[in-house]
C-alpha cells in the first residue's frame, strides 16, 4: 500500500454500516472511528431528553470524529470512518481531513454507501428497540418514522464510490465488494 487510505462508510441507520466497517477495519488492520462509538459515551454522561438534544450530540460526535481523523492523517495512518454522513453538510470537514485544500490530496479515499430495502431497514430498527445491548439513546423507535433520508447518498468528494447491499439477500455482495476494495487498497 502506498500513501494513506481512508474508507468512508455511510448510509441510513440499520443499513449495515457498523458491521461492514468493523469487518473492513479488521481486514485491512487499520483503526475504525465510528460516530456511535463517540456518541454513546456522550449520551451516558450528558443524556439527551429529546430528539433535538440527541441531534446536538450527533453533531458533537461528528466534530470529534473529524478531529480524530485529522490526527490520524497527520500521523500518516490509514483508517475507516463510519457514520450516517450528511451530504451537503459533512463534505467541508471531510475535505479538511482528506487535505484537499492543499492541492493534490495526500489521502486516497473511497466511499461505501450501504443500502437495504426499506422493509429490511424498518425490521432491523424494530428489532433494535427491544435489544438490551443497544444503547437506548439512539432512539431507534423514532427512526422508524423519521423521514430524514439525507444520509442515503454519496458525499460530494473526490473518492472512489462503492454501493453495498447490506441486506444479506445477495451472499456474493460482500465478497464482490471485498475484491474491489482489495484492489483499491493496493492501488497507487
Amino acid at each position: 500500500m502506498s500513501g494513506i487510505r481512508v474508507l468512508l462508510i455511510t448510509g441510513l441507520p440499520a443499513s449495515g454500516k457498523t458491521t461492514l466497517a468493523r469487518a473492513l477495519s479488521e481486514r485491512f488492520g487499520v483503526p475504525l472511528i465510528g460516530k456511535d462509538a463517540i456518541k454513546e459515551p456522550l449520551l451516558d454522561v450528558l443524556g439527551a431528553r429529546d430528539a433535538a438534544q440527541s441531534r446536538r450530540l450527533s453533531d458533537a460526535s461528528f466534530a470529534v470524529l473529524f478531529a480524530l481523523a485529522r490526527e490520524l492523517v497527520a500521523a500518516r495512518v490509514s483508517f475507516v470512518l463510519e457514520g450516517n454522513f450528511r451530504p451537503g453538510e459533512h463534505e467541508s470537514p471531510l475535505r479538511t481531513v482528506l487535505e484537499l485544500e492543499r492541492g493534490a490530496p495526500a489521502v486516497s479515499a473511497a466511499q461505501i454507501l450501504c443500502r437495504v430495502t426499506e422493509p429490511v431497514r424498518l425490521e432491523r430498527l424494530a428489532a433494535r428497540v427491544g435489544d438490551p445491548s443497544r444503547h437506548p439513546g439512539h432512539r431507534d423507535a423514532e427512526l422508524r418514522t423519521a423521514g430524514d433520508r439525507r444520509s442515503d447518498a454519496f458525499l460530494d468528494l473526490p473518492a472512489e464510490r462503492f454501493l453495498y447491499d447490506g441486506s444479506g439477500r445477495d451472499p456474493g455482495a460482500s465478497e464482490r465488494l471485498t475484491l474491489l476494495l482489495d484492489a483499491w487498497w493496493r492501488g497507487p
